[in-house]
């Protein structure tokens, strides 16, 4: 293969851009599929929505790998979800790719997870294009689109089209550095013809195109010195600019078309091998084993040592199927690898090439490649190399979930079945967790959003065949301090056989929370001259943390404590670790309730999407439910209101919604923040707590 042509790319959207009609269509023109299927509306469903669940619903819930050429470039593709439930899909696809489309609808333009994807993008470094779908429908506004990219997404976006026609007459785009129109004719758009600008267009596309070149000289000095000369720009050298900017992570150029009318893809997929860049223009690096900021670069060589990670895990009927992105190195069928992590040597059995569920075997696979391999057990995020602690690379972001409901199988006989389909979707999906509740005994599952754990409840229906009875919804509160105290602690137990002993002194202060990155829990040793021996510093650490595990307020995890230590003493003969982490846990719940804590919630950013005429109701229902409206933009005949609304308040929220506006409302939310609970709402939630507390004992 020859790398300088291999493209691996995503696509990522808010839900509904037409993420998945764009892939179909992708698979179709570069001859991979022989028949366009739809997301909705019968026949087998699209070709990268493959769960049964997926075609019923019409959402993509796991990302899609394939594999296709363009014009001799092969592309591999990920399909990846929009919902905010299946985030953590999304993030893992761009941990370990080059380039990204962002798909934008041309009515909706910049929506709440457009936002989300846009950060994630930022996250990895990933080079991007843009493409505004959905260009034939009634209020499409590809001006407006690039406008709020700017603005909400603070991106360098440049249109390299124009539309001809707009809403319902959408016929094609303008190539603005061709200057020429393109058409998509043929029933399915398979024929792109080339001709001449219509003559009401020309005046339109030459100020588009010298907007475009405006906007490129602030990255090439060559162009700006043609333009102040007033001299033609070749487009070569529009070309390279674009590729160089692009790949430097400094502009986003803009496309559009139709997905479902089979308008604008063929000319995306040009813009995608002209554009993005191969796994040789990219700079990746590993950390070392050895504790230093020293970064080990990866060369996209096959023949450099082997460094691959394993970024998304399935379980299937024939077993654990590793979804594998190559950074250096080749592997081979049968051969053995180390897992960086746990220091295991496994063999690599199969290696496969994926096309969404069906897979084709080979026998080898070298750098920049993306794979799935069979045979090996490993965690999502794990680094593969040849030879042992030989680096490791940077794991995935997984954010933490934020609601949790009870599970138990109705019949007895199914415990076992339930509790592998658990274990089996806690290996797969890092963002959802299960647990056993220490006090009631009860089977917790926790997740991103009712959405997310309505899918794995049926999911384990389907291919468990286990009737579950759920409890209802709860919140993942927190308790958090909002004082400081000093602490002067001594735990003395010296009666009879071998005593105990240790003495520490020092302050416990709250860590503001509001911040996106903010710590849970800090611990500063100020010790000097040893007045408590080194070895038993990690022990007090060891004894505060402990204690994080549940709060004092209502047994809610502990979050935003930092634990200074700035002096102590010690026995000779009765001091221990065990001493000194005994005296961390007695001063943190001695001391604790003395911090004024509170209880923080789980407070979601809310779009909700809603025809103008029920502005009102629905404004009104969000204040009901304790929410606060931060913007409300007219788009057309819709209204977008975004709202910061506590989660507790959101718990069937979808059906009243559909209620108000008669079917026509509709709504995405994603974590905000954590905030503090009103003081009524708080002693309502401790008393309840405290009465589920009780009837577990």
């Amino acid at each position: 293969m020859d790398l300088k042509k291999l493209r691996n790319i995503g696509i990522s959207a808010h839900i509904d851009s037409g993420k998945t009609t764009l892939s179909e269509r992708i698979l179709f023109y570069s001859g991979r599929i022989h028949k366009i299927e739809e997301v909705r509306g019968g026949g087998d469903g699209a070709t990268m929505d493959h769960m049964e669940l997926e075609k019923e619903r019409g959402i993509t819930i796991t990302s899609a790998a394939t594999s296709v050429a363009w014009n001799g470039h092969p592309i591999n593709l990920i399909d990846t979800p929009g919902h905010v439930d299946f985030t953590v899909e999304v993030e893992r696809s761009l941990r370990v790719l080059d380039g990204a489309i962002l798909v934008l609808c041309s009515v909706g333009g910049v929506q709440a997870q457009s936002l989300t994807v846009d950060r994630q993008m930022k996250r990895y470094k990933v080079p991007r294009l843009a493409f505004i779908n959905k260009m034939d429908r009634t209020g499409a506004n590809p001006d407006s689109v690039i406008k709020q990219m700017r603005d909400k997404l603070g991106v360098d976006a440049i249109a390299y089209q124009i539309p001809i026609g707009k809403e319902e007459n959408f016929k094609g785009v303008v190539d603005l550095i061709e200057m020429e129109a393109i058409y998509y004719d043929g029933e399915k758009g398979e024929t792109v013809r080339k001709e001449t600008i219509p003559a009401d267009l020309e005046e339109k596309a030459k100020q588009a195109r010298h907007d475009m070149l405006e906007a490129l000289s602030n990255y090439s000095d060559e162009i700006m010195e043609l333009l102040l000369s007033e001299e033609e720009v070749p487009n070569d050298l529009i070309y390279k600019t674009t590729h160089d900017a692009v790949v430097g992570l400094q502009i986003t150029p803009v496309f559009m078309g139709t997905a479902f009318k089979n308008k604008g893809v063929q000319t995306l997929l040009d813009a995608i091998v002209r554009y993005l860049p191969s796994p040789l223009e990219v700079k990746y690096s590993a950390n070392t084993f050895v504790e230093s900021d020293e970064k080990i670069p990866l060369a996209c060589d096959p023949k450099a040592p082997f460094v691959g990670m394993a970024f998304k895990i399935v379980e299937d009927p024939y077993g654990q199927l590793t979804f594998m992105r190559i950074y250096q190195g080749t592997i081979k069928k049968g051969e053995p690898y180390v897992n960086q992590r746990t220091g295991k040597t496994e063999r690599f059995a199969r290696i496969v090439r994926m096309h969404s569920d069906k897979r084709e075997e080979i026998d080898s696979a070298g750098a920049g490649d993306i794979i799935a391999v069979t045979g090996i057990d490993c965690a999502s995020g794990d680094t593969y190399a040849k030879e042992r602690e030989f680096c490791s690379l940077e794991n995935i972001f997984v954010p933490i979930p934020v609601i949790k409901i009870s599970v138990a199988p109705k019949s007895r006989d199914d415990s076992d079945k339930l509790s592998k389909a658990l274990q089996r979707f806690r290996k797969e999906d890092p963002t959802f967790h299960v647990f056993t509740d220490p006090e009631t005994n009860e089977t917790i599952i926790a997740g991103m959003g009712e959405l997310h754990l309505d899918v794995y409840v049926e999911r384990i229906r389907r291919e468990y065949k286990v009737e579950v009875v759920t409890g209802p919804p709860k919140v993942s509160y927190r308790e958090s301090p909002t004082q400081s105290v000093e602490y002067n602690y001594k735990h003395k137990k010296q009666t009879g056989g071998s005593g105990q002993f240790a003495h520490i002194v020092g302050s416990i202060e709250p860590i503001p929370q509001d911040a996106e990155d903010a710590e849970n829990f800090i611990f500063e040793d100020k010790i000097s001259q040893g007045r408590i021996p080194k070895e038993y510093i990690p022990a007090v650490q060891r004894g505060f943390e402990d204690c994080m595990a549940k709060g004092p307020l209502a047994e809610f995890p502990v979050v935003g404590v930092k634990v200074i230590l700035n002096d102590g003493s010690y026995h000779d003969v009765d001091s221990s670790e065990m001493a000194f982490k005994i005296a961390a846990q007695g001063c943190f719940r001695e001391n604790f309730m003395k911090m004024k804590p509170t209880l923080l919630e789980p407070v979601m950013n809310v779009e909700v999407e809603i025809p103008e005429a029920f502005q009102g109701p629905v404004t009104g229902d969000i204040i009901v439910r304790r929410g606060m409206v931060n913007q409300t933009d007219m788009n057309g005949d819709t209204t977008v209101i975004r709202a910061e609304i506590p989660l507790a308040a959101m718990f069937g929220y979808a059906t009243e919604l559909r209620s108000m506006t008669q079917g026509q409302g509709t709504f995405s939310m994603e974590l905000g923040s954590y905030k503090p609970t009103p003081s009524h709402i708080q002693e309502e939630v401790v008393a309840e707590r405290k009465k589920e507390l009780e009837m577990a004992k």
